[in-house]
């Protein structure tokens, strides 16, 4: 079965994708009758030489992206992960002479066809007699046996781009850029991993990974690596990478030792995401700096992709301040990052959170039978939201995202633990402002915030009383807040419905003479049956909101939770 794509045709989707660029970017010009991209101020660069790249199309942003002042005069596009045509190749070289530059460099990786069309249009463009020069990028550190092909050219080829084009726009002669480039190449190595294959625009995945493998040093056309590897952590992987890559014993590896300073790029492959890409970079940052490693400069973004390919690649470029002076250039390029020219390496990535507001704490604070009952209520209530998980999480899957269960028992982790620092406050308000405080940092979703300002709200009555009727003001204060920045109300199908009902019944503690028990008693089985009810209400707030009512069978996970939690807490006092 093909993979879905969101294109027009198989056979267009290159130019598509190409002529989108161009129309949202009025620094580029396509050439009429070509697949080539190119700078719509080239009457600027009489004089300087002109710099061209290119390849196969479906390593967006590569190539087009890089096109600007600083970087890339022009870029030649095949069909995706298809070299470009001679004769396009030429077009370019042609047009860029034609506006008074003094030669072209083309930057070409090292993939056969890159190198014959690439190769060809330079011959043909020389007997024009235009000044052409053409370095081979090869970054691939994946084999350990180099073969007559030699190293592929990956995502580092955009950090020679940036090279070659300060170097250009500093003004600097053909045969100098090329001398430097390839001094610079040299210096360099990419290695890839993927958790499966991408999938060519009409055609079926290049290749097929198992539920627990992942690709090892493959390129950037949905080839397969050199080796499969288990799957692991992001810490284990991008160890696994550097270890591969630095290897001596490697014929790729890339000379990186201890007290080098490194350009360091994490590139998505394009279907990675953000959330991982960003747990690979904290990880290459903090393998490398272990390995006693200076990363000069960090690079994290996709650059250089393989279509929809979930996967990334680590490039180490070795630097020294003139090669740094040049990342650090100025460019136009709508692709290069607006990357700090500071290194990373070094700084301060911490600042010291502000101290706590101390609490005024009363002679009964921690201690005694209070403080011991408190404990009692508290280790009931984990461990009836820790037997709750996966039922809180079954019922949570209808409307929500499934972690309901989940999150409460993150929460009752969070307090057992604190439990563990000794007896709570026999105070009830500072209980209810500290329990307030552990779940806003522990809990996390919407839960944790409404929990948290249930709990603020209801310790402020409990600050000068501690009475039956401040106990039914401090529900009435909890629930006040929750509704008035929760926006839920009675009869939403929330968590609200189990707590209002039990409000409503301890408003009978305000009464002379009123029993605790007797009162608590009738408040949870009013709170129960209000979660039991809510698999009838229609969602007028939260998540299940936004879908149809009538995949709504279950009572609401919020609601069951909130009744549970009251449902232990009786148990306790009554026992």
């Amino acid at each position: 079965m093909t993979s879905k794509k969101l294109v027009n045709s198989v056979a267009g989707c290159a130019d598509d994708t190409l002529a989108g660029l161009v129309a949202c970017n009025p620094n580029l010009q396509l050439l009429q009758g070509h697949r080539v991209a190119l700078r719509s101020d080239l009457d600027s660069l009489k004089g300087r030489v002109a710099l061209l790249s290119g390849g196969g199309s479906g390593h967006e942003p590569a190539h087009a992206g890089f096109i600007g002042k600083g970087m890339l005069t022009g870029v030649v596009a095949g069909a995706v992960f298809t070299s470009p045509a001679v004769g396009s190749i030429l077009a370019a070289i042609r047009t860029v002479a034609q506006a008074g530059t003094v030669g072209t460099l083309l930057i070409v990786k090292n993939y056969t066809g890159d190198r014959l069309n690439f190769g060809l249009a330079r011959e043909q463009a020389r007997a024009e007699g235009i000044p052409v020069e053409m370095v081979v990028i090869g970054d691939d550190s994946a084999f350990t046996v180099l073969k007559k092909a030699g190293r592929r050219g990956l995502c580092g080829t955009v950090l020679i781009h940036k090279v070659a084009g300060a170097l250009a726009e500093a003004g600097v002669g053909l045969e100098e850029i090329t001398k430097q480039v390839n001094m610079v190449a040299k210096a360099m190595g990419t290695l890839g991993v993927s958790l499966s294959s991408c999938s060519v625009p009409g055609s079926k995945p290049t290749f097929e990974l198992s539920a627990d493998e992942v690709e090892l040093g493959l390129g950037i056309h949905g080839e397969a690596g050199v080796r499969r590897i288990k799957m692991a952590t992001a810490d284990e992987i991008v160890k696994l990478m550097l270890d591969h890559m630095t290897d001596t014993t490697n014929a790729s590896h890339v000379p990186v030792q201890p007290g080098s300073s490194v350009v360091m790029m994490v590139n998505n492959l394009g279907g990675l995401s953000f959330l991982e890409l960003g747990i690979i970079a904290d990880a290459a940052v903090r393998s490398l700096e272990g390995r006693g490693v200076k990363i000069a400069r960090a690079l994290v973004g996709t650059f250089m992709s393989a279509l929809e390919m979930p996967g990334i690649s680590l490039t180490l470029l070795l630097v020294d301040e003139p090669l740094l002076k040049l990342i650090d250039a100025e460019t136009t390029a709508v692709a290069w990052p607006n990357m700090a020219a500071v290194s990373v390496t070094g700084r301060k990535r911490n600042r010291v959170a502000p101290a706590k507001p101390q609490e005024a704490l009363d002679s009964t604070a921690v201690g005694g039978s209070a403080s011991k009952r408190m404990a009692l209520v508290l280790e009931r209530v984990c461990s009836t939201l820790l037997g709750l998980e996966e039922h809180l999480n079954a019922l949570d899957r209808a409307a929500g995202d499934g972690d309901c269960g989940t999150t409460h028992s993150r929460a009752a982790r969070a307090i057992r633990e604190w439990l563990k620092e000794g007896l709570p406050p026999a105070s009830p308000a500072q209980l209810l402002s500290k329990l307030s405080v552990l779940l806003l940092e522990k809990m996390g979703g919407s839960s944790g915030a409404l929990y948290g300002l249930f709990l603020t709200a209801a310790a402020q009555p409990l600050k000068v009383k501690t009475s039956l009727p401040a106990w039914s003001a401090a529900m009435d204060a909890g629930l006040e807040a929750m509704q008035k920045y929760g926006k839920a109300a009675p009869g939403d199908r929330t968590m609200l419905d189990s707590l209002w009902a039990a409000g409503q019944e301890l408003q009978a503690w305000k009464s002379p003479g009123a029993d605790l028990l007797q009162v608590l008693t009738k408040a949870v089985k009013s709170a129960e049956a209000a979660a039991e009810a809510t698999k009838n209400m229609e969602a007028g707030a939260g998540r299940a909101s936004y879908i149809s009512s009538a995949r709504l069978e279950q009572p609401d996970p919020g609601a069951v939770a909130a009744a549970a939690i009251l449902r232990a807490i009786l148990e306790v006092l009554q026992s």
